[in-house]
């Protein structure tokens, strides 16, 4: 197997084009390197790999990365590349998101790791300290033993500057300013929250109405602060097509990014649903 490998330059040429030929960029999240090879033959633009997607594929939800059961980097670092490296052809580009915060790791060999294997693009997501709510006790224990915003706003500035692809997310406007400002990420994501339905999907009552307002208040912000940066959205009541699709409609996102929406839930669905028709099955009188 001979990984195809790729380039900064490269990727963002593409990205740029499907933006200027108003042609709405996807990112998706894969656990596995079936949803991976899926993903890519439906011509998604980015494949994200990241813990939480890994722990989603043994159904647990995206959040138990945040309990210390792994080490969230070496776990993305391996089915990265033994899942899903091997199983894509090359016409999608993955990105690896990655724990900045890691206390046992130099981001620069992480990153170095990342590209020796083909994944010229890091985010911050994997996890962040962005998911913890600022005014929580948990928060401020976290941020006091240095784990902190800083941290993933300098690993994404060490991924531009080594020529990859850089991928800021946030859950706040503080954060989201601050990655704006201090890294000028070439992608920004503002995250409305974990996805609605499905088994583990959390519902936080917000509509598709709510979540666009919020994603689109951010933009008006953040676009003035670097205009070359590339907007997606992702989370909350953005959980199938039409939700996505009012989302492009009422924001100046330029795509979109999905986790459990092309990756848990649908698996849900199908697995569920053909496993009940065959356990209904019964033999025949004869």
């Amino acid at each position: 197997m001979i990984v195809k490998h790729t380039s900064r330059e490269e990727i963002l040429g593409k990205l740029r084009k499907k933006k200027a030929d108003r042609i709405p960029i996807m990112i998706a999240s894969a656990g596995s390197g079936l949803v991976a090879q899926l993903l890519e033959k439906a011509d998604v633009d980015c494949i994200n790999t990241f813990s939480g997607a890994r722990l989603r594929a043994n159904g647990m939800g995206t959040m138990s990365m945040m309990w210390p059961i792994l080490d969230s980097n070496k776990q993305t670092l391996d089915y990265t590349r033994e899942d899903i490296m091997p199983a894509l052809k090359g016409d999608s580009f993955v990105c690896a998101c990655l724990n900045a915060n890691d206390p046992l790791k130099d981001m620069r060999m992480v990153l170095q790791q990342c590209k020796d294997m083909g994944v010229y693009s890091a985010s911050n997501i994997g996890p962040s300290i962005t998911y913890v709510d600022r005014d929580s006790e948990i928060y401020k224990v976290l941020t006091k033993s240095g784990i902190t915003i800083e941290n993933e706003i300098a690993m994404l500035n060490l991924a531009k500057e080594m020529d990859m692809v850089s991928i800021g997310l946030s859950f706040t406007m503080e954060d989201s300013v601050r990655i704006m400002e201090e890294s000028k990420p070439d992608i920004f994501c503002f995250h409305c929250g974990t996805t609605q339905g499905g088994l583990k999907g959390y519902d936080s009552g917000e509509r598709i109405e709510q979540a666009a307002e919020r994603i689109e208040e951010a933009n008006r912000i953040l676009r003035p602060i670097n205009p070359d940066t590339i907007f997606v959205a992702h989370g909350s009541a953005l959980v199938n097509p039409p939700d996505f699709q009012y989302v492009l409609d009422n924001t100046s996102c330029d795509g979109f990014w999905t986790g459990s929406s092309t990756e848990r839930i649908p698996i849900e669905r199908a697995v569920l649903s053909t496993a009940q028709e065959f356990t209904a099955l019964r033999f025949t009188d004869k």
